[in-house]
């Protein structure tokens, strides 16, 4: 097995890329998945800095990780009222945001846009389920002429909740980006189990570890890869036998200098995975 590497980068109106992109390759990486929040960086100017950085460093983009704007808070109480296209309140200007993700992604070359739908319910004949997919449809319509894919961000739903869904938006390009701790930090699913599920729609990856929660409250925790239970040499070797030729992507959710060890470790044991498996 050789898949490449590749690693998250938030791209923000102070960030340096051209700097950020000289320690990803100083890490030994192939690839990143340029993250985006603010939605006022859609824009010329900052598609011209992206292009820039990326010829001067021949560093790859395999998606864009597309935030959107209002409220959202990470947890149980009130992370179903707002995050992602499931809230009726925000879901037309996100759909919006997701709009203008693609129309930069087209300028920099990246025919991939990511990001969290939010908590969509089990129930289909819930009147949000209609909703989120009628807006999902809207979405994939939108970026199908441009041959660029919409990829679910793995986490506040079930996969099979997931699985329903992509079946019912009837849209060939669909996929997902597969978060391997997401699903355990929500209490929805073993990790590697959910590949059975809806394996053959993954088209990219976030490798992060994590545990399930301990309370109704909050989110579990993130680990660093190999110490929590998201078993990411099982999903490495999983994902082989689905035939997964794509990126693995290392996700850590921390800043600093123990956010560079630790992504350097899940490098080196990815490797060490991914040459097990030759």
């Amino acid at each position: 097995m050789n898949n490449s590497i590749g690693v998250q980068i938030l791209y923000k109106p102070t960030t340096d890329l051209d700097k950020e992109f000289k320690k990803a390759l100083a890490m030994e990486m192939d690839s990143c998945q340029l993250c985006i929040w603010d939605e006022a960086m859609y824009s010329d100017t900052y598609a011209a800095q992206v292009n820039e950085a990326v010829q001067a460093n021949g560093f790859k983009i395999t998606s864009v990780w597309a935030g959107w704007g209002g409220p959202r808070e990470w947890n149980f109480t009130y992370g179903p009222s707002t995050i992602g296209l499931v809230p009726s309140a925000y879901r037309e200007s996100r759909v919006n945001a997701l709009k203008k993700a693609s129309d930069f992604a087209e300028k920099i070359g990246v025919d991939r846009i990511v990001t969290h739908v939010g908590f969509i319910p089990e129930n289909p004949y819930d009147p949000d389920f209609a909703g989120t997919v009628a807006a999902l449809r809207n979405v994939c319509k939108y970026l199908k002429p441009k041959n660029q894919y919409f990829l679910f961000e793995t986490g506040q739903e079930t996969p099979i909740t997931m699985l329903r869904t992509i079946q019912a938006i009837g849209y060939e390009n669909v996929g997902i980006n597969f978060d391997t701790a997401n699903l355990l930090l929500y209490g929805k699913a073993n990790a590697l189990d959910a590949l059975d599920v809806f394996g053959q729609y993954v088209m990219e990856t976030h490798i992060k570890d994590g545990f399930y929660p301990t309370d109704g409250l909050s989110l579990g925790k993130e680990a660093p890869v190999g110490e929590g239970r998201a078993n990411i040499q099982g999903i490495v070797k999983k994902l082989h036998e689905l035939g997964y030729m794509g990126t693995l992507t290392i996700e850590r959710e921390i800043s600093g200098e123990q956010q560079v060890k630790d992504i350097i470790s899940a490098r080196d044991l990815l490797r060490k995975w991914m040459q097990e498996i030759d």
